[in-house]
């Protein structure tokens, strides 16, 4: 894989042009990681991209055994409950693709955000090395309309915190209040970081982060240190670019 500073930034036609376009990139990291250290380390967001990836994962042929999916950001809250992020995908993805749900490694929903925040790094350390923060192969992230990223949110004091690899958020500006988030040093070792939007209302904050590189937007701080940036949009979100 070759490592850039800017951005790559993919446009599509469409929707369906998007979603062919993340699961290709999604499986070319895949099959890297998978042959160079026979497992695949995921991150997953909630919002569009979940209905993203159960239209487009099963388009790619894959030993989804070899696949572990983390949490970028997670609701503290119960697994059915509908904000659960691991809960929409439990009902979207795990049917349509062979694998089960112990290949998430998930929240502790029963326990305080900051308890969930310490149990989150513990169960993240049995997969990384000790002692380094840990790579992610592929992390796949959402922008929200203030330019959010994971649950790290504008003027918050997160967009600071160096030492944890995960953080409890107890003050969400947008609900749930109650969360777990990665943080940037996590967010920008990884191998990969792919945004993916679709439609108009995207254009604004798009524009912003890619075009005037508005550091006051959590999203454009995502930049890997020794990675790729992928944004694949369609036409309406890259309109203004």
């Amino acid at each position: 894989m070759s490592l850039d500073m800017e951005p790559k930034i993919l446009i599509e036609p469409d929707e369906a042009g998007v979603v062919q376009q993340l699961a290709r990139t999604i499986e070319e990291y895949a099959k890297e990681a998978i042959d160079d250290e026979d497992v695949f380390k995921i991150g997953l967001s909630g919002g569009s991209m979940v209905k993203f990836l159960a239209e487009g994962l099963p388009m790619i042929k894959m030993d989804w055994s070899k696949w572990r999916f983390f949490f970028c950001d997670e609701r503290v809250v119960t697994f059915d409950n509908q904000d659960s992020t691991f809960g929409l995908y439990r009902s979207q993805l795990i049917e349509k693709i062979p694998i089960s749900e112990s290949q998430f490694i998930k929240i502790n929903p029963d326990l305080s955000a900051e308890a969930a925040a310490k149990d989150y790094i513990q169960k993240m350390s049995v997969f990384f090395p000790p002692d380094s923060i840990p790579r992610f192969d592929v992390l796949l992230l959402g922008m929200g309309p203030d330019g959010h990223t994971c649950s790290l949110f504008p003027n918050h004091r997160l967009l600071h915190e160096t030492s944890l690899w995960v953080s409890p958020i107890n003050d969400s500006p947008k609900p749930p209040t109650s969360r777990i988030t990665l943080t940037f040093p996590v967010i920008n070792n990884a191998r990969a970081c792919i945004f993916a939007a679709t439609g108009s209302s995207k254009k604004e904050m798009i524009k912003r982060v890619l075009k005037d590189k508005d550091k006051s937007l959590p999203a454009a701080r995502v930049q890997p240190t020794n990675g790729t940036l992928f944004w694949i949009l369609d036409k309406d979100a890259a309109v203004d670019l």
